[in-house]
């Protein structure tokens, strides 16, 4: 048998887009960004295919393309990263993964993956009730007209479980991994889990939003723990954005690598240190709902904390509940580096009963089985108040939280939301126009157009740092 061998990967970073070619964008891309007054912006513009061209000339494999960074995830060897290093429009050749056998010790750095199985003793009707999700299905309101994202490492039988009804919701799949295993195959089994609490169907299990489209997606790859997925993680949600997508759902988390030298610090869990991060902000200004995994290391006394990208801003970070809503001992603190509360809300990651790759029913314990819960009830709020924008859904979500008034910054966040409050309660007008709030005696928010810009002293900032 032969040891599998990793390659050399690396974000090659651009100095312009020469080519002023349209907005790569799908027809329902573009008519919600009209509908919300998201402005197109050269983020949106694609990167130059003369610059790509020239990579593959000088001998690099090109992975996926960022339109949103301004450069590409490639394969190459050492003497070809030199070599393109020294490209004129290349400024900056940043290695991602290193060539060699993958580690030993994957299973501890995959750490969203990991869980603990019971014997199924819940109903589903008990973790939807914990947000109140009922009266909103009662009234008719399941997801439809809301297409989401599912991002994950492995959909094992997704495409042929009968319970996901999936020639009717889901409408395709993308591999951002490089990988070899088929997407349905060996890939794992803990996206269907986490898949299966959108849109499982059984006569005993019923989901958070049974009549919401989807794509599959799948950044997380098997054999090794790099920065190449966040890049790949990144490309996912590039995607989503030119589909259209409305909710993002993501239960990956990244804070340690093969390479010690590459993990990230508790310093660097500020939202903006990584391009991952930067990207599930982006995500959120360009109209998508983004809700992401706390993490599960809440009982290591050697880290406790959210990972990337739950500490992006404008996200809504999930932690875990069980259905009296006691926090999970194992859901991952916060606040983050710079003092924002995470994780934002909880949901059901405590013994949550889900749908296996065999389409029966256990339990599990993980934040990565919240989120989905959470974006799921989102996407019945968001059928029930298809008018309103990304940041006005989240607003009310956060606004239903029992815990709201008076946060929890380090595990509870805003608290668990109520599903029916959230579609009753009238949230202050003007979310689109300038709203200032003091953030740590420090610097200010400003939500301006929708779009959320930081203050410090007399200059203003985007969220990635951009100076205006």
């Amino acid at each position: 048998m032969f040891a599998l061998i990793l390659l050399f990967a690396y974000f090659v970073s651009f100095t312009d887009k020469p080519e002023k070619t349209a907005p790569q964008l799908s027809p329902r891309a573009v008519e919600q960004r009209a509908k919300w007054s998201i402005p197109t912006d050269q983020m949106d513009y694609p990167v130059s295919s003369a610059y790509l061209n020239q990579l593959r000339a000088a001998g690099a494999k090109v992975y996926h393309v960022s339109r949103w960074f301004n450069g590409a995830t490639v394969e190459m060897d050492e003497k070809t990263a030199a070599k393109v290093a020294q490209l004129s429009f290349v400024t900056s050749v940043e290695m991602t993964r290193e060539g060699g056998k993958p580690s030993s010790s994957i299973s501890r750095k995959k750490r969203l993956r990991a869980q603990t199985t019971y014997e199924s003793s819940l109903s589903t009707d008990a973790q939807l009730a914990t947000y109140n999700l009922h009266p909103l299905h009662n009234a008719g309101f399941e997801g439809q007209g809301i297409l989401m994202a599912i991002c994950d490492g492995g959909f094992t039988n997704a495409n042929t479980l009968s319970c996901f009804r999936q020639t009717e919701l889901e409408l395709g799949h993308f591999d951002f991994t490089d990988d070899a295993d088929d997407f349905y195959g060996s890939t794992g089994k803990h996206g269907t889990a986490c898949l299966s609490t959108i849109s499982g169907i059984r006569s005993d299990f019923y989901p958070s939003a049974s009549k919401a489209q989807y794509y599959l997606m799948r950044s997380e790859e098997n054999d090794t723990e790099s920065p190449k997925e966040m890049d790949n993680l990144v490309a996912a949600l590039e995607k989503a954005d030119s589909l259209g997508v409305n909710i993002f759902s993501v239960s990956l988390g990244y804070a340690f690598f093969d390479n010690d030298s590459w993990s990230i610090p508790k310093s660097a869990l500020d939202g903006v240190s990584t391009r991952c991060s930067r990207a599930a902000t982006i995500a959120a200004r360009k109209g998508m709902l983004i809700c992401v995994a706390a993490g599960n290391d809440g009982n290591d006394p050697d880290w406790r904390t959210i990972a990337v990208p739950a500490d992006a801003d404008s996200v809504l970070t999930v932690g875990a509940v069980d259905i009296d809503g006691v926090i999970g001992y194992f859901s991952s603190w916060g606040p983050s580096a710079d003092g924002r509360v995470k994780p934002e809300v909880c949901a059901v990651g405590v013994q949550t009963t889900l749908l296996n790759a065999g389409g029966n029913i256990y339990n599990a314990n993980g934040t990565s089985f919240a989120t989905p819960l959470l974006a799921g009830m989102a996407a019945c709020l968001w059928s029930a108040l298809p008018d309103e924008n990304a940041m006005q859904i989240r607003e009310r979500i956060l606004r239903s939280s029992d815990r709201y008034t008076n946060p929890d910054p380090v595990q509870y966040g805003y608290g668990i939301p109520d599903a029916w409050e959230a579609y009753q309660m009238t949230i202050p007008t003007g979310l689109e126009n300038e709203k200032w709030e003091m953030e740590n005696g420090k610097s200010r928010k400003l939500l301006r157009n929708g779009q959320l810009l930081i203050l410090r002293g007399d200059q203003v900032y985007t969220i990635t740092g951009q100076k205006l």
